[in-house]
């Protein structure tokens, strides 16, 4: 005795195969009128083995196809986690960039506006220099004086003592 499954279409066919004679039956249809209970056994068996396996793969195929989505997901999220990584490096590299030269140009010009009260300041005292010495001879009196630069203003105190 033997079972085999044949498919027709869209109908699947249980064929069993007796000794003495071969049975078929289509799903969907009649039984057979007088079929043996041995036999009936056996069709449900054969019937419940194959929804069993059926079932199996489908689930089986569900899980791989759920495990491959999972895993493209998974190397979805870390590539965009490294563009955004990346985006922010760049943008903070681009940050440091444009203060540092904000700070050097800041630099340059409170650089330059302290040498122009020094050249200023020189520029007086060198003046004030050559009329003292002028006067110097004259009435024989000392210089003393002082500058002190700071970053707002410069201060520049002469003293004339006799």
């Amino acid at each position: 005795m033997g079972v085999r499954f044949c498919t027709e279409g869209n109908l699947v066919l249980i064929i069993i195969e007796d000794d003495e004679e071969v049975v078929t039956w289509k799903k969907g249809k009649k039984k057979p009128t007088q079929p043996q209970e041995n036999l009936r056994k056996k069709v449900k068996a054969a019937i419940l083995i194959q929804a069993w396996w059926r079932g199996t793969l489908v689930r089986r195929t569900l899980l791989h196809a759920a495990l491959r989505a999972w895993i493209i997901q998974c190397w979805w999220r870390q590539t965009l986690a490294q563009m955004l990584e990346k985006r922010r490096r760049a943008m903070l590299m681009a940050y440091a960039v444009r203060e540092r030269a904000l700070v050097k140009l800041q630099s340059l010009v409170r650089m330059w506006r302290i040498h122009w009260r020094y050249c200023q300041v020189l520029n007086a005292i060198y003046v004030i220099q050559c009329h003292w010495q002028c006067h110097n001879c004259q009435t024989c009196a000392y210089l003393r004086g002082h500058c002190v630069v700071t970053a707002t203003h410069l201060q520049f105190h002469i003293e004339i003592i006799n």
